[in-house]
C-alpha cells in the first residue's frame, strides 16, 4: 500500500483593507462643510419647495389657503381689544375741532389695523389753523387727537378780505369782519404777510399810540407806514424801523407834533426827517407867513 503523499495547502485570498474609489470620493464629500450643510439644508429644502408647488399647483388648494388666510385676519381684527368706537380731540378750539371732525370722517365703530393714523396726521395738519398734531389709539378703544394750534397775531388785509396771520406769516384763516378780532393789529400791502414778525415789533413800540394806531401798510414790498387816525401816517426806512419810530413817538411827547396839522411824518432819510402839512396846515403856514411878510414890510 503506496503511502499517502501530502496535499497542497488551501490559498486563502484577503480582502485589500483600501476603500474603494467611490467609497473614498463620498467620504471626501462628507467632510466638506459645504456639502453637509447641502444635505442637511438644501435638500429638505427643495422637498418642501417642491410639495409646496405641487399642492398650490390646484387652484382650489390656493383658494382654501387664501379664504383661511383672510378669515383669520378678519376674527383678530374684530376682536374688542382692537375696536375703536369714538375720536377725542384736545388743544383745538370748537371750530377747529368740528373742521377735524368733518376731513377726518370715520364711521366707528372700527378696527383699529383699518386706521391709517400718517394720513390722518397730514390732512389734519394740511388745516391753516392747525400747527402740529399727535394721533394716536390709547386704551378703552379712543382715537386721541392731540393739536396744537396757530396762534394768530395779526389780520392781513388784502384783495380776498381779512386772514389771521401767526408769528411767521402763516395764513390761520379767514375773518368775515374786523370786529371779529379788536385785538389784533392790522396790516396791508403786498408782501406784508412775510414780516410779521416786524409789524408786530412796530406794533409794540407804537404803544403810546395804541389808541389812535389804526394799523400798517407794507409800502413798495420794501418798508412799512404806520398809519393812525385823521389820516396821519408815519414813514418809516427800510432799515431800523423799530427805532425810527420810537423816535418819532419821542418828537411826538416833546412837542405834541403828531397833534398838529401834520399828514405824515416822512422818516425814510434818518437824518433829514420831513413834516408833510394838511391842506389847512398849508393855509395856516402861508397866512401866517403873509403876516410877518407884512408886519416886515410896514
Amino acid at each position: 500500500m503506496q503511502p499517502m503523499t501530502d496535499a497542497p495547502e488551501p490559498h486563502f485570498i484577503r480582502p485589500d483593507p483600501a476603500p474603494s474609489r467611490l467609497k473614498y470620493r463620498i467620504e471626501r464629500l462628507m467632510l466638506t462643510p459645504l456639502f453637509r450643510l447641502a444635505l442637511r439644508v438644501g435638500v429638505p429644502a427643495l422637498i418642501g419647495f417642491g410639495a409646496a408647488s405641487w399642492y398650490f399647483s390646484y387652484e382650489d388648494h390656493r383658494t382654501a389657503v387664501v379664504d383661511g388666510y383672510t378669515n383669520l385676519r378678519t376674527q383678530i381684527q374684530n376682536r374688542p381689544e382692537f375696536r375703536v368706537n369714538l375720536m377725542a380731540i384736545d388743544g383745538a378750539s370748537a371750530s377747529v375741532a368740528d373742521d377735524i371732525r368733518e376731513i377726518v370722517s370715520l364711521d366707528f365703530p372700527m378696527s383699529s389695523f383699518d386706521l391709517d393714523l400718517d394720513l390722518m396726521r397730514a390732512t389734519v395738519t394740511a388745516l391753516d389753523a392747525v400747527k402740529a398734531a399727535r394721533i394716536r389709539i390709547r386704551s378703552g378703544g379712543v382715537l386721541q387727537v392731540d393739536v396744537t394750534e396757530r396762534v394768530p397775531v395779526a389780520l392781513w388785509r388784502n384783495a380776498r378780505g381779512l386772514e389771521l396771520l401767526d408769528k411767521t406769516g402763516v395764513h390761520v384763516g379767514p375773518v368775515a369782519a374786523r370786529g371779529q378780532r379788536p385785538d389784533l393789529p392790522v396790516i396791508a400791502g403786498i408782501g406784508a404777510d412775510a414780516h410779521v414778525a416786524e409789524a408786530v415789533a412796530l406794533v409794540r413800540a407804537a404803544a403810546p399810540l395804541a389808541e389812535r394806531l389804526r394799523g400798517l401798510e407794507r409800502m413798495g414790498a420794501r418798508r412799512w407806514d404806520v398809519v393812525l387816525d385823521r389820516g396821519q401816517r408815519i414813514m418809516l426806512p427800510e432799515d431800523n424801523a423799530v427805532q425810527a419810530l420810537e423816535r418819532a413817538i419821542a418828537m411826538d411827547q416833546a412837542v405834541d407834533m403828531l397833534g398838529r396839522d401834520i399828514a405824515a411824518v416822512d422818516l425814510r432819510l434818518p437824518r433829514r426827517p420831513t413834516l408833510r402839512l394838511t391842506g389847512a396846515g398849508q393855509e395856516q403856514y402861508w397866512r401866517i407867513k403873509a403876516m410877518e411878510t407884512g408886519e416886515k414890510q410896514q
